[in-house]
């Protein structure tokens, strides 16, 4: 069995830093970080491919490498200028490091699939990429969970959180690694709620509110998560993400939360 990660050492790796929207960079206008390389692992599908579009689109990378695991999946995303597709498995480590090495940034959306072990890559995938980038000295993480994991385990429905416990279980298993061993960088951790297909809405938030609950566009969990990933102030946050305007089954009241400010 592999050790915790150690607490990751300074990267040396270089940042650019945005200005702060007026063309200035000075101290007192908030500024965002960009990045030469982020790795995203979980890309082929959903959030994280949606994640990969959403980097290259605003300028947050200059590069992104997509961890996948089929043939077809390097294929497509090798074809997308600015992205490095790299075939392995996110259940095996070296897999993870090799991929990870020479980034700046990780951003892991893995879930859902299990090995013939019956494991789930929800905790071994994300932990891989947690264990690599401690030891890599990438000090820039940000990983998608669920609300339900953690301090939200009371927002989630009884019958969801039944149906998804085990899910939910190994997806908590991984934040509580990245909080407990991850403790020299800045990680952040976002728990979207159910998830839907459709367009951007462009009204989803981020809350630190762990009661936050109802529905959100995969496309705005990636638009929020880059938001995350480059803001100055999400270090070592948990945060859920939801729509407060879709009225959903967990939301039926259109209950709203306040905002996360990203600064």
């Amino acid at each position: 069995a592999k050790k915790a990660p150690p607490s990751a050492a300074a990267s040396n790796a270089p940042l650019r830093m945005s200005d702060g929207g007026d063309g200035s960079s000075s101290s007192d206008a908030p500024a965002s970080k960009t990045y030469g390389k982020v790795f995203v692992a979980g890309g082929s599908k959903g959030v994280g491919r949606l994640v990969i579009d959403a980097l290259l689109s605003t300028g947050a990378a200059s590069e992104v490498v997509a961890l996948v695991r089929s043939d077809e999946a390097a294929a497509s995303l090798s074809a997308v200028n600015g992205v490095t597709a790299i075939k392995g498995d996110a259940f095996v480590y070296k897999d993870v490091e090799g991929a990870l090495d020479g980034c700046d940034a990780a951003v892991t959306t893995l879930g859902g699939a299990t090995d013939e072990g019956g494991q789930r890559v929800d905790y071994v995938g994300n932990n891989n990429v947690i264990e690599a980038a401690g030891i890599l000295g990438v000090t820039r993480v940000v990983l998608v969970t669920s609300v339900g994991c953690g301090t939200s385990k009371e927002a989630a429905p009884p019958s969801v959180f039944e149906a998804l416990k085990d899910t939910l279980a190994a997806k908590e298993k991984a934040e509580r690694v990245l909080q407990r061993y991850y403790t020299n960088s800045n990680w952040t951790i976002i728990r979207p709620g159910g998830l839907k297909s459709e367009k951007a809405t462009g009204t989803a938030i981020l809350t630190e509110d762990p009661m936050a609950i109802g529905s959100i566009h995969r496309e705005d969990v990636a638009n929020l998560v880059v938001k995350a990933l480059t803001s100055q102030n999400t270090e070592k946050k948990v945060l859920s993400a939801v729509d407060p305007e879709i009225t959903s089954a967990a939301n039926t009241e259109g209950a709203s939360w306040e905002a996360f400010a990203l600064a």
